[in-house]
């Protein structure tokens, strides 16, 4: 194949006098050419005339095409050390002058965006989107949560050493290709073959209309689907732990549905996006019945972890109730839900202790559970766990019933996100008597600071992924 070839099929593509393009490129793609890499470029060139400008990607070893333009005399380079680029042409000194002052290496007032406010264009020459740089701009337009800022230290162009962080740095992997179908929709592109390579003409000004749109309603677009690849779960859960940092509520997960043994909790909860745990059950057994030495270092090795402990839950309280502020004293946990009945003596051991004090209500009716709140507020400072669960297998509707009758947003501080049947066979949330999606969405109306607690009190029917997935839907139907 000769350049001159190369420069009728870029005509015939829709490249044309005056235009910009970004060049991403696998020269071994186009077959053989005549000249090498200097002949591409020559036909980019020679289509775009003097009044054009092309760019590459200049940071590392992105093929012999950047390479090579790269040593042009004339070729001008931005001066930001991460996504750096160089440029031929008329525009090459606007596209690239202050890249490094950006507040971000891709987004705003750097050659990607510069490049789509002048309506110019990117091509991908016998390389799929998963070489388009320009889609990192997208993602730092968005900021979007799963990005994680950059630090250098770089001379810039008068000679100063500077240090500088640049926010919203793209990271692992994200399903690029699979924004191609898209694109091409849309018709902010067009694909033909030159030689033996597929190429790719991208209006970049419609690429960023039309994937800031798709990104600004679901921060998820770039992500693959795989259950098995750990980049895009773990993306997807710092984007759910971005929306939760958005609500009032504080969410949290108990131990029994989180995993059997620390470590599983603690890669579960992270692949879930979720910082805190409810302590219940440990290895299959109470944690308030674990020796003093296990459920501290239990508690040790989620903090060092980045998980916090919201609450211990006490399934049955200790004959010896002086135990309980013993055990959470030494394990540094500063809340804990007894069973709202029997248990004053217990709750008055941890209020001297200076423990927090949340009573869950228990098979009992709602004017039972409110009875007795009100008779523990007037000794101590305490409030409620609110159970819907136990007040369904009470004969009562959680929401409509429960909820009403007790008055219990005067004493609620957690809800626990569960349901069940009248027959008290576990469901999914928003599957059983629970009334659980009307209780969330009160709750959310009163801007209620509390915590949501996953599985609390109650066996969850599927994973921790599973109850995170119907939590996150029953909040989008909302």
């Amino acid at each position: 194949m000769e350049s001159v070839e190369i420069v009728k099929a870029l005509r015939s593509l829709g490249l044309g006098r005056g235009d910009i393009v970004l060049l991403h490129s696998s020269l071994i793609s186009l077959g053989y050419v005549e000249g090498g890499a200097d002949a591409v470029i020559k036909a980019f060139l020679d289509v775009i005339g003097k009044r054009g400008t092309l760019l590459v990607p200049a940071f590392g070893a992105l093929g012999v095409i950047p390479e090579t333009l790269k040593k042009r005399r004339d070729a001008i380079f931005s001066d930001c050390p991460v996504g750096t680029v160089a440029a031929v042409g008329a525009d090459a000194k606007a596209l690239c002058a202050d890249h490094w002052k950006a507040d971000t290496a891709h987004g705003k007032d750097t050659p990607f965006t510069r490049l789509a406010e002048k309506g110019g264009y990117i091509c991908l020459l016998g390389v799929d989107q998963d070489r388009n740089t320009s889609l990192h701009s997208v993602e730092a337009l968005l900021e979007l949560p799963y990005l994680s800022p950059v630090t250098r230290t770089f001379k810039t162009p008068d000679g100063r050493e500077v240090t500088k962080t640049w926010n919203y740095y793209p990271g692992p992997h994200r399903d690029f290709i699979g924004l191609d179908h898209i694109l091409e929709e849309s018709g902010a592109m067009k694909i033909m073959r030159i030689g033996n390579a597929q190429v790719r003409l991208i209006k970049s000004d419609l690429m960023f209309e039309t994937l800031l749109a798709l990104g600004s309603g679901d921060p998820a677009f770039a992500l693959c689907e795989n259950p098995s690849c750990a980049d895009c779960v773990r993306q997807r859960a710092a984007i759910f732990a971005a929306d939760m940092e958005k609500e009032s509520f504080r969410l949290t997960a108990s131990s029994r549905l989180a995993g059997r043994y620390v470590p599983e909790m603690v890669e579960n909860l992270k692949r879930a996006g979720i910082s805190l745990i409810e302590l219940d059950y440990l290895q299959g057994k109470a944690c308030a019945l674990a020796p003093v030495k296990t459920l501290k270092r239990a508690v040790e090795d989620l903090n060092e972890a980045g998980i916090q402990v919201s609450a211990l839950r006490v399934p049955a309280v200790p004959d010896d109730p002086a135990k309980l502020p013993e055990l959470v004293t030494e394990c540094g946990i500063r809340r804990v839900i007894l069973p709202l009945a029997n248990s004053e003596k217990a709750a008055k051991a941890l209020v001297k202790k200076q423990i927090e004090v949340s009573f869950v209500n228990l098979c009992q009716t709602s004017l039972s559970a409110k009875e007795q709140m009100i008779a523990y507020a007037k000794k101590f400072d305490c409030d409620l766990t609110f159970n819907n669960a136990n007040f369904v297998l009470a004969g009562e509707m959680p929401f409509l019933q429960s909820y009403r009758t007790g008055h219990f947003i005067k004493f609620m501080n957690q809800l626990d996100l569960i349901d069940c049947k009248w027959d008290g066979e576990a469901t999914s949330l928003a599957f059983g008597n629970g009334e659980i999606k009307e209780l969330i969405s009160i709750l959310r109306c009163h801007n209620f600071n509390g915590f949501f607690c996953l599985g609390g009190g109650m066996p969850y029917p599927d994973s921790l992924e599973d109850a995170v997935n119907d939590f996150r839907n029953l909040l989008a139907a909302m």
